[in-house]
């Protein structure tokens, strides 16, 4: 089993880091580390879509370049995915969110997989400095339940957490306790 955890944080010692941390410290119990990746999407060169359509002339490969192809096919090959975004404006990082849109590069292999039945599992952890029973945080989900339900894809777990401060997760032990045990449900 391949598991791709996709940081959207631009921030590498942030709260959405260290709640990813902790989900990955739970499933590096049941898994080879080779069977495991955590990806930081702000480390990478990514660019927005244009819809010029030019990936739709050549087999599903951006033709911006940038290190889109890698992480697209990375996502493709993995069979749970967990993402991982701050709460910007009642939604996703735009460096998630940059992301995802490149997944279009390839809509047409991964509505092949969703034919043949095959379905990735997918995790989403928001970090907001809001309480979660804001509304933004369902304006997250809501928009992950779309992109899994347009691709066949099952969102097994959605965590809001409320951390402000640099480094506040890091002292709510209950709550980096249930992200460590958060990858139960994904088995």
């Amino acid at each position: 089993m391949k598991v791709l955890i996709l940081n959207g944080s631009p921030r590498m010692k942030g709260n959405t880091r260290a709640a990813l941390q902790a989900v990955k410290e739970g499933i590096e119990t049941g898994l080879a580390p080779e069977e495991l990746e955590f990806y930081d999407v702000s480390a990478h060169k990514l660019s927005p879509c244009l819809a010029c359509d030019g990936c739709k002339k050549n087999g599903g490969v951006c033709v911006r370049p940038d290190e889109s192809a890698e992480l697209v096919k990375k996502i493709y090959e993995a069979d749970v995915l967990i993402f991982g975004t701050p709460v910007y404006w009642w939604g996703m990082s735009a460096q998630l969110k940059m992301a995802i849109d490149k997944l279009y590069s390839m809509d047409s292999q991964f509505k092949a997989l969703k034919a043949q039945g095959v379905s990735k599992k997918v995790g989403l952890v928001t970090v907001g400095a809001a309480a979660t029973d804001d509304p933004e945080y369902k304006l997250i989900e809501d928009q992950m339940v779309c992109i899994c339900g347009h691709l066949g894809w099952k969102l097994s777990f959605s965590y809001g957490i409320s951390a402000w401060e640099p480094g506040e997760i890091a002292g709510q032990e209950a709550t980096l306790k249930e992200l460590r045990e958060v990858w139960e449900t994904l088995q």
